[in-house]
């Protein structure tokens, strides 16, 4: 995979006015889970709420959050396309209230990769794989980003936030990234 001027060459771009500068060198990989609606995937969904174009009238989940300005540097679908949201050296407001090793507002130093799942359902082999390539990529691209600096929106919102959720698979994640590099 290829970042210049932080965008990836590989994924489809998808404009988000939810982003701002950058105040701190990226040096996290905040690993989130949606669907939209809840437990449903492929629709447009998730695009409509990145890019404020939520109708609340498609579905009833949607009254709630139709109003939401948030974002994700990047979003991977059940079957590993990847769609990019914000340029990963602008700020996206994936975060929310958050804090890594006593730092908060983890939005001014991380990059947002959102997964198109839920907590408890398995997330694809082709997300793990894309995932594994996209983490080497930010890796190269930011090399503060190290390896215990990928969690997941649990781990800096703990209470808050439950995603990637229990059905994600962190080993499996730490084996695909341990053979990519030691291609």
């Amino acid at each position: 995979m290829q970042i210049e001027k932080g965008i990836l060459a590989e994924a489809k771009q998808h404009a988000s006015p939810n982003c701002d500068l950058r105040s701190d060198d990226i040096s996290l990989l905040v690993v989130h889970g949606i669907s939209l609606p809840p437990g449903e995937f492929g629709g447009p969904w998730i695009d409509a709420l990145f890019t404020n174009k939520l109708d609340p009238n498609e579905h009833e989940y949607f009254q709630a959050i139709h109003t939401l300005q948030v974002s994700s540097h990047i979003l991977i679908r059940r079957d590993g396309e990847l769609v990019q949201y914000v340029p990963f050296d602008k700020r996206a407001w994936h975060a929310g209230e958050s804090e890594f090793e006593g730092r908060s507002c983890c939005n001014d130093f991380s990059v947002g990769i959102e997964l198109e799942g839920t907590d408890d359902l398995a997330y694809t082999d082709s997300q793990y794989q894309q995932l594994a390539e996209l983490v080497i990529a930010l890796q190269q691209a930011y090399p503060a980003i190290k390896p215990d600096n990928i969690v997941g929106h649990s781990d800096i919102a703990p209470g808050r936030k439950t995603d990637p959720g229990k059905a994600f698979d962190w080993k499996k994640l730490q084996g695909l990234l341990s053979a990519k590099k030691h291609k």
